[in-house]
């Protein structure tokens, strides 16, 4: 989690945007962005999803076996 935080962190400050307005854009509440940033790990993969789409970018699940293993971050 630790370098998810510090690249999203960095990507909003090179927007000069605050979190807040980094969330308003992103379409998510405020404290998902701060739980990002601070690298909380009870975060669940389409809330991450959505911050990073911002940037074109997507995490996926890892698959173990062929199956998707669907789990929160």
């Amino acid at each position: 989690m630790k370098h998810l935080a510090e690249f999203i962190k960095e990507k909003r400050k090179e927007e000069k945007l605050t979190q807040e307005q980094f969330a308003d854009r992103a379409g998510v509440a405020l404290t998902v962005i701060r739980k990002i940033e601070q690298g909380k790990e009870n975060l669940n993969l389409s809330s991450i999803n959505q911050v990073l789409k911002m940037f074109g970018y997507v995490l996926a699940p890892i698959e173990k076996n062929g199956v998707s293993q669907n789990h929160d971050v």
